[in-house]
């Protein structure tokens, strides 16, 4: 897709976030929103590897949603691509269907469960290595948001990554400075960030996560990178981004907006 087109297929997943969390009454909109570029970028904009009619494919890429209450973000996507039919949506949280809250390995194109933070990177770290112990050339995406590398699993994993020279494996961080209670820099500062990153033996990239050129251009290259280390992509972004009483708004880290927000929300997001 050209960067018109992926706007629109942005704009569109986010009426199917809302349209899914007003209908099952639950989800975190907010993290959704802001990631929303970001998960566009990289199933629409030719960066993953993967083959919807076989998702367990030997050579695809691995993709892990550690933040894994966003995923209200990634299922549209994955059904919008043949993983599971589209109407698998509609029962969304409710009892018997294949999709919950967090991401499960039940549901195709879904490579762990996740949601616990501080452990996808691990994960993704494993799967990385695993990668070069068998001589494979797929390469591991981990999405991590800001507020979870408050955890200390994530650093220890951002060390192994570093000592085992994992070129294959890539962290984007969705860098919208807040967590579930406030804003990132007032209750536990995490900046200077991409100083962090360096230190403990990472490339870092900061790229506005909102811009599909940025995404798409931090990523050139990143198959056949001469560094040894691992690369992280600290994406600035905005949480509720795309409507504008949820933007940066801490309430909206989870909520289910109703009567005249609900239209609001809806008479923001029609716009292609």
């Amino acid at each position: 897709m050209n960067t018109a087109e992926l706007k629109k297929k942005a704009n569109w997943l986010r009426r199917q976030i809302l349209q899914i969390v007003v209908r099952s009454k639950r989800g975190h909109i907010g993290g959704a929103f802001s990631c929303t570029e970001i998960l566009v970028a990289l199933y629409y904009g030719g960066i993953l590897r993967f083959d919807s009619d076989n998702p367990n494919w030997s050579d695809r890429d691995r993709f892990i949603l550690s933040k894994g209450h966003s995923c209200v973000a990634l299922f549209p996507i994955l059904a919008d691509l043949g993983f599971f039919p589209s109407s698998v949506l509609d029962s969304y949280s409710q009892n018997g269907c294949i999709l919950g809250g967090h991401p499960d390995r039940n549901v195709p194109g879904i490579e762990a469960d996740t949601g616990s933070l501080g452990h996808g990177l691990g994960i993704a770290a494993g799967l990385a290595l695993a990668a070069k112990i068998d001589g494979r050339k797929y390469m591991t995406v981990a999405l991590l948001g800001d507020g979870e590398c408050y955890e200390g699993s994530v650093w220890e994993s951002a060390m192994f990554a570093a000592h085992h020279r994992l070129n294959n494996l890539v962290a984007v961080i969705d860098r919208n400075r807040q967590c579930v209670t406030d804003f990132t820099e007032d209750c536990n500062r995490l900046e200077p960030l991409a100083d962090k990153w360096s230190a403990f033996g990472w490339e870092p990239r900061t790229v506005d996560g909102h811009s599909f050129d940025e995404m798409i251009d931090a990523f050139h290259g990143f198959r056949s990178r001469v560094s040894a280390g691992p690369l992280v992509i600290i994406a600035n972004t905005i949480k509720g981004k795309g409507v504008s009483f949820m933007e940066r708004s801490i309430k909206w880290h989870h909520g289910v907006p109703q009567g005249d927000q609900l239209e609001e929300a809806n008479r923001q997001l029609q716009c292609d």
